[in-house]
């Protein structure tokens, strides 16, 4: 069983890795995050994979752990994000007024 957990595991890094090629190409700040994303999501069922394989319980830790990172960069990503929108946005209510 721990054979097909570790493949399992080395299957779902390999897919990250060919979707983040994808996604990195991306034009905007959106793809972006999603790349940043993906590779966490990723990182986090490969962790959890190999946690299980091995029998390791500290894993699973460090998973739930990158899933609270995570989630907190989407939060700061989103924030930054309508800061700048918003910035742009009087900056181009500023020239039209001029």
């Amino acid at each position: 069983m721990a054979e097909f957990l570790l493949s399992a595991a080395a299957f779902v890094v390999l897919m990250v890795a060919v979707g983040l090629v994808r996604v990195a190409r991306g034009p905007g700040r959106a793809e972006r995050m999603m790349a940043a994303q993906l590779l966490g999501t990723g990182a986090i069922s490969a962790l959890l994979l190999f946690g299980a394989a091995s029998g390791d319980r500290a894993m699973f830790d460090v998973a739930l752990t990158l899933a609270l990172l995570s989630a907190f960069a989407s939060i700061a990503f989103v924030k930054f994000a309508l800061r700048q929108d918003q910035k742009v946005a009087d900056d181009d209510a500023t020239e039209g007024a001029r």
